[in-house]
């Protein structure tokens, strides 16, 4: 694949909460991903793609009841060459709804970049983004040093859904560069090398 290809990026939307506030942070995260002519975005909302909650025997095939939903999620994810996780947190960690994400896919993150934006009260979502960290590592990911984290979410946005933070605005910039760097770099590897899992 060229050097010139752009990056898909996948977006999961972590909470599938009614009354979610996720939807306000992803529309400000698709205007910071448009800044950036090399990536493409693919919102996989989790609410509107659920998967099943019971997973196969370890090794086995899923059952044919869940081959339908799995297949509104996992090629995006397999096609994607880089990661957004927009997470918020609850109860010091973050969704079941993406652990169950995480857990229903494997190879589909094996050496590709995962950047976090997220959002709660005081934490800001950053003990939810500290725990995807270690998920992340076991499934062979790479994680972006940088984040965006909205302290108090609900007081961060206008009414229009924009950011009146010239910081916010310095800290997406540094996270999606770094986020780009890291998928280039390892999109190229593994044209050349097969991920070794």
């Amino acid at each position: 694949m060229s050097s010139s290809t752009p990056l898909r990026v996948a977006v999961l939307v972590g909470s599938s909460r009614e009354g979610r506030f996720a939807p306000v942070v992803v529309r400000w995260l698709t205007g910071q991903l448009g800044l950036h002519d090399e990536l493409r975005a693919d919102i996989v909302d989790l609410a509107e793609t659920p998967l099943p909650v019971v997973l196969p025997a370890f090794g086995q095939a899923p059952p044919p009841g869940t081959r339908e939903a799995l297949a509104r999620v996992s090629p995006r994810l397999a096609a994607a060459d880089a990661f957004v996780f927009v997470t918020p947190e609850y109860n010091h960690s973050f969704p079941a709804s993406l652990k169950n994400a995480i857990d229903w896919h494997n190879e589909q993150w094996h050496g590709k970049p995962v950047a976090f934006v997220s959002y709660g009260g005081l934490s800001g979502g950053l003990r939810a983004v500290e725990q995807l960290r270690v998920v992340m590592a076991e499934v062979n990911a790479m994680t972006i040093r940088n984040t965006v984290s909205f302290h108090n979410a609900w007081g961060a946005f206008a009414a229009d859904g924009q950011v009146d933070d010239p910081a916010v605005d310095t800290a997406a910039k540094a996270m999606l560069d770094q986020l780009t760097w890291w998928a280039h770099a390892l999109r190229d590897a593994k044209s050349a090398r097969p991920y070794a899992a």
